[in-house]
């Protein structure tokens, strides 16, 4: 079973993307905010296209050009990823992991997820 982007209404008239794994972890989250479910979906086929970019671990200060993802330390000590376009614009980020190597595990698992992951809408909760 393979994961899946859900798109969904955020309340206030933007919409928003969630990845998900095939066990239906939340992998990455769309760093903005879209003003219509079309422009969300252009978001999705971004992070499809960038899915296999390099990492740049920023805890090593190391660079890369061009679409990669970021992992770096948060202030609170923990492990976070952005994945960013090759224009160097935010496409999604992660949640915070306590271990590097987790965090790791996540780029991967959004490397072999979001390729061929379905779009699906979610229906606002009410």
């Amino acid at each position: 079973m393979a994961g899946k982007f859900i798109i969904c209404a955020t309340g206030n008239g933007k919409f928003a993307f969630n990845l998900k794994a095939s066990n239906g972890e939340v992998i990455l989250t769309s760093s903005d905010m879209y003003d219509s479910f079309e422009a969300a979906e252009a978001g999705v086929q971004a992070v499809k296209a960038a899915a296999l970019a390099p990492v740049e671990d920023q805890t090593r200060e190391e660079k890369i050009d061009g679409a990669k993802f970021e992992l770096y330390q948060d202030k609170g000590g923990q492990f976070r990823f952005r994945l960013k376009d090759a224009a160097g614009d935010n496409l999604g980020k992660s949640e915070a992991y306590k271990a590097k190597t987790s965090a790791r595990k996540g780029i991967a698992s959004v490397g072999r997820n979001a390729p061929e992951a379905a779009v699906k809408a979610e229906e606002p909760k009410a």
